[in-house]
């Protein structure tokens, strides 16, 4: 019975937008776009343990993919070419750069987006003349939150895949300890080039796809660095090595965040600050692994 949980849940969201007002609406786009994200970010970081802050570089390149495509290609194709370039952006980025661990990582990531925002940027003022562009789509906000719905069903099941198959066995001992994982002979390299591309192309066609909610893009827009920040907040909080985590810290996190930036403008970036910190510390594995840990303490103490 439990296996059909996961199909009754998609068939019950499915059906959701025909239950909400249209800002209801918007706002379970931005939720399944984050839990999306989130799962995609994990399918990399959550199990090798690289933080990668480069989620905002393939989700703005995302969009403006689209930007520069939608008047002249159909918008399917225009979705099949985002997930392209974000993969041969992505394989260009890991080939240069997943020798690098920890902190070098980490920075390194975080520099990419801005490197990707001033690139378009230079363009965008230097070449065309302009800095923004607008997206003229006949598709309607329902149609982006059910393809956005069937992203995130495909990102959690590729998730199951590689949790059960040697990829996922492989990027564990990595994420132990690399040299282990090298003596045991597995081949570094392409394994972590391997999910790094799946989960960049999948973050790049979530903003392909969220894009036409925007109508006008422009690089500070698309490129906003919160994006990575919420992504890794939401994935260590839930549990990045889990199943399940990253849709289970992205959406309470989500409807927090909404509310804070509604009604705490100001002082939301430190709210946020505060968070990634509180999880770091108290929360390092995320809840499902606190929670397994309460249960086995409570067992214990009750036998």
């Amino acid at each position: 019975m439990r296996r059909y949980l996961p199909i009754v849940g998609f068939l019950v969201f499915a059906a959701a937008p025909f239950a909400v007002s249209d800002y209801g609406l918007g706002l379970l786009i931005g939720a399944v776009t984050y839990v999306t994200l989130a799962s995609a970010w994990a399918l990399f970081s959550g199990h090798t343990r690289y933080i990668s802050l480069a989620t905002v570089a393939f989700y703005g390149t995302g969009a403006y993919v689209v930007a520069v495509l939608n008047e002249t290609l159909p918008y399917g194709l225009v979705l099949i070419i985002a997930a392209l370039i974000g993969a041969l952006m992505a394989l260009l980025v890991g080939l240069s750069t997943l020798r690098l661990a920890g902190v070098y990582f980490v920075i390194f990531t975080f520099g990419l987006a801005e490197l990707v925002r001033q690139l378009i940027t230079w363009y965008e003022v230097n070449v065309t003349g302009t800095l923004g562009r607008y997206i003229f789509l006949d598709v309607t906000a329902r149609e982006i939150y059910w393809q956005m719905l069937a992203l995130a069903a495909v990102t959690i099941g590729l998730t199951a895949f590689i949790h059960r198959h040697r990829l996922g066995l492989a990027l564990r001992v990595i994420g132990d300890d690399e040299v282990v994982a090298a003596h045991a002979g597995i081949p570094l390299a392409r394994t972590k080039l391997l999910a790094f591309v799946a989960s960049a192309t999948i973050l790049t066609l979530a903003g392909a796809i969220a894009s036409p909610r925007w109508v006008y893009v422009e690089p500070a827009i698309v490129f906003n660095s919160t994006v990575s920040f919420l992504t890794v907040i939401m994935a260590l909080l839930g549990g990045a090595n889990r199943l399940w985590g990253p849709a289970l810290g992205a959406v309470p996190l989500f409807f927090a965040f909404e509310y804070l930036s509604v009604n705490l403008p100001n002082t939301y970036p430190i709210v946020l600050g505060l968070l990634f910190i509180a999880v770091v510390f108290v929360l390092p594995d995320g809840v499902l692994a606190g929670i397994e840990k309460l249960r086995a303490r409570w067992k214990r103490g009750a036998a």
